[in-house]
């Protein structure tokens, strides 16, 4: 991902500044772990968010660019724990723990 204005601290309303913003890490950080998972996922199922614990160390300028990976640490039944890293040009910029869990779609959705 690339910082561009649409993903600054000051457009998301998580600070004043036009840097790299924390919701937008830590989405980059959700997307790259439920994307290192899916292609070993049943028909029909996906997997959910449900806990984030990350740092964000280091600001990000506009058009810097951000990458993610995920690392699958743990397999609890449903229940899958990343470790989890985002850096720019320079160096790590954030880190973390991320959960997810393994659901059906269908059943999912017609719980809400």
């Amino acid at each position: 991902m690339v910082v561009s204005l649409d993903n600054t601290a000051l457009t998301l309303g998580s600070g004043d500044m036009e840097v790299f913003a924390t919701p937008a890490m830590i989405a980059l950080m959700e997307n790259a772990a439920m994307n290192s998972v899916v292609e070993h996922l049943d028909a029909g199922a996906t997997t959910v968010g449900t806990m984030m614990k990350s740092s964000h160390i280091k600001a990000s300028p506009v058009g810097a660019e951000i990458t993610a990976e995920a690392e699958l640490v743990a397999v609890e039944g449903r229940r899958l724990t990343f470790a989890v890293k985002a850096w720019d040009e320079k160096g790590v910029i954030g880190e973390g723990e991320h959960e997810r869990f393994i659901v059906d779609k269908t059943r999912f959705l017609a719980k809400l």
